[in-house]
């Protein structure tokens, strides 16, 4: 058993006798060893609950395996963030842990330092071109991944070909080994782009807090939020023109009773095309499914979400929403105005309240530039988490039809329980027992993707711990903190355990995350599927929540979550849309549950129960064992 004050450490985990074998899917670098544990032991490790809430399915893990070396990498060799280092990642159980590593000494410090204000500044300045040329890079690379050939089939012999004048051409099996390859590098360099300017663009927001906080002592951080929300940025776009395409069939009435019918997609799109505005309607439609139906229905991260371009009830269902709401008058956009006039009268307030020129000169800097580059947090999201993530997605389960037509697996989904580094022994497997001839056999595939499945499921239901290691006194590094909500408070809570019974606790605190304060009947989804639930003006209770969720940000009115910091998505998407929200409660999917009348405080990170589901009334409030 560990000991009271530190977490136990990875080698010292038990998981469940179901998930034996859980190893063989991960690469041996990404787990826990004897070899390194000296190190290992040394560090902190919290689970990322942001990025990797679910057990990690092998495939998927791709995407994580890419972003420690790039979000790295761009922090310690790129822009030189002096103190700052990587994030370093193991796989326990299927589940990810993630640990910041310490600063380095201080002469390395000193060396980044000379580089770094040279590197990151000039960003600032000229950051409108610099996107333009990392959109146009982003789309390329996912149109490259778009047009990659996978081979459709191992044939028994290769098409004719004229042997007097022509060389024989490499062969498909060649072609399925390349074909891989390529994918894998184009997700790497994606995922470098990915961090171009993301690590900047935190920096550029907490460099702007501390300004604020030091010349305006006192500030909450729902206000220093404030003062940065309101951006026209890409991850909105998708719910845009959902809107656009309500407000549209709303002007036809036989569009829009077909849209509000409870059929599904599939059905609907057969009645319109049988009708003249109908027909016009869905070429509006067609337009605008590329790239913007390109948004996962999820978070992106993992291949069982789906993306509205092949799950078409997912939008669908939110136009239904949207008619019904414009036909009650209701207004269905987010009013971008509206949030930059409480933007604009905010900064007025606290410019007021600056004494000299210096001061000024410094909060406007540091205001300047997080406005100019914070929207690439949300600009760059779609195109990468979502758009090209649905592409690599297709792009795989294209190999996986394949697998499927030459007998090594049972399903499409089968090749997804195979890690990047595995995949080409299982492609060099067929490949050799095609050319070889015929009624040569495979490895067993099929059996072991089974097998995975089952790990899969039993790691669904364990419970595993939120850390590892001996946590330190403070947790201090920044985007710890900011991004991921891991606080010492919130360690400290881990450590106590989860002795509070739920209905025991009316009161829980986070993250003042977006302003604003109302009370309304709480919804607590803890699956992705159960969003379809939510009702209007339900205060939406979840574990985090997702950038591609925005169609109902309108809808609710305000957001609780178990996980995330004031600069985590869920932050961001709140404040861009006026919603109040608290972040990183801990327990809040624990302690509320779905008919509970409860206030938020986003000025303040407070959820209280008002009112539970039961009818009672609850006593005074008091501070939950979880508070942040």
């Amino acid at each position: 058993m560990p000991e009271k004050n530190r977490f136990p450490y990875g080698r010292e985990v038990q998981v469940p006798k179901e998930m034996e074998g859980w190893e063989e899917m991960y690469p041996a670098h990404r787990l826990f060893s004897a070899e390194r544990q000296e190190w290992e032991d040394a560090n902190f490790w919290y689970g990322d609950k942001i990025h990797a809430p679910d057990p990690m399915v092998p495939l998927d893990e791709v995407f994580h395996q890419a972003w420690q070396i790039a979000l790295s990498q761009h922090t310690t060799r790129v822009f030189c963030i002096p103190p700052a280092q990587g994030i370093a990642h193991r796989m326990l159980g299927c589940y990810l842990y993630i640990t910041a590593i310490a600063p380095p000494s201080g002469d390395v410090i000193q060396a980044k330092a000379e580089k770094f204000g040279a590197r990151t500044f000039p960003v600032f300045e000229h950051y409108d071109e610099l996107w333009d040329q990392w959109r146009t890079r982003q789309q390329g690379l996912g149109r490259e991944l778009l047009a990659l050939k996978v081979p459709s089939e191992l044939p028994r012999f290769v098409p004719d070909f004229d042997s007097a004048t022509t060389i024989p051409n490499a062969g498909p099996a060649q072609d399925l080994i390349e074909a891989f390859n390529n994918a894998v590098n184009i997700i790497y360099r994606g995922w470098q782009y990915h961090f171009s300017y993301l690590n900047v663009t935190y920096l550029s927001y907490l460099m702007f807090a501390d300004v604020a906080r030091k010349l305006f002592p006192g500030i909450s951080e729902s206000a220093i939020g404030k003062m940065v929300a309101g951006a026209d940025v890409s991850m909105f776009r998708p719910e845009e023109e959902l809107c656009r395409l309500a407000r549209l069939a709303h002007t036809q009435p036989r569009v829009a009773a077909i849209l509000k019918s409870d059929r599904i997609a599939a059905r609907k799109i057969e009645s319109l095309r049988e009708l003249d505005e109908g027909r016009m309607w869905l070429e509006s439609m067609e337009e605008i499914k590329d790239p913007w139906f390109y948004v996962s229905c999820g978070s992106g991260w993992f291949h069982y979400e789906g993306s509205w371009i092949n799950k078409l009830d997912v939008p669908f269902s939110y136009i239904k929403g949207y008619v019904e709401r414009l036909d009650r008058g209701e207004r269905i956009e987010r009013s971008l105005s509206t949030i930059s006039d409480a933007r604009e009268k905010l900064l007025g307030e606290y410019r007021k309240l600056i004494k000299n020129d210096d001061d000024r000169k410094s909060f406007e800097g540091a205001f300047k530039n997080t406005r100019t580059i914070y929207r690439y947090a949300e600009d760059h999201l779609f195109w990468v988490e979502h758009w090209f993530h649905t592409i690599w997605f297709e792009k795989m389960r294209e190999f996986g039809r394949l697998f499927v037509k030459q007998g090594v697996l049972n399903d499409v989904e089968d090749f997804f329980m195979f890690n990047r580094l595995e995949i080409p022994a299982l492609i060099e497997d067929l490949a050799t027992s095609w050319a070889l001839g015929e009624n040569i056999p495979t490895l067993k595939w099929a059996d072991k993707a089974a097998k995975r499945k089952k790990i899969l499921e039993a790691a669904a239901k364990w419970s595993p711990p939120p850390a590892l290691g001996v946590p330190p006194d403070v947790v201090a590094e920044p985007f710890t903190v900011m991004l991921w909500g891991v606080t010492t408070e919130r360690v400290q809570d881990w450590l106590a355990g989860v002795s509070a019974k739920p209905g025991d606790t009316n009161e829980l605190k986070g993250f003042a995350s977006s302003a604003g304060v109302v009370e309304g009947k709480a919804r607590v989804l803890k699956l992705l599927d159960e969003i379809v639930t939510l009702e209007q003006d339900d205060i939406m209770v979840v574990p985090n929540t997702n950038p591609a969720w925005a169609p109902v940000f309108s809808k609710i009115k305000a957001a609780v979550t178990d996980i995330g910091g004031i600069t985590s998505h869920a932050a961001i998407v709140c404040r861009e849309y006026g919603v109040p929200s608290v972040t990183g409660t801990g327990t809040a999917t624990r302690t509320i549950k779905t008919g509970d009348w409860v206030k938020v405080d986003g000025d303040r990170g407070i959820v209280t129960i008002v009112k539970r589901a039961n009818g009672h009334a609850e006593p005074e409030a008091s501070i939950a064992q979880h508070e942040m």
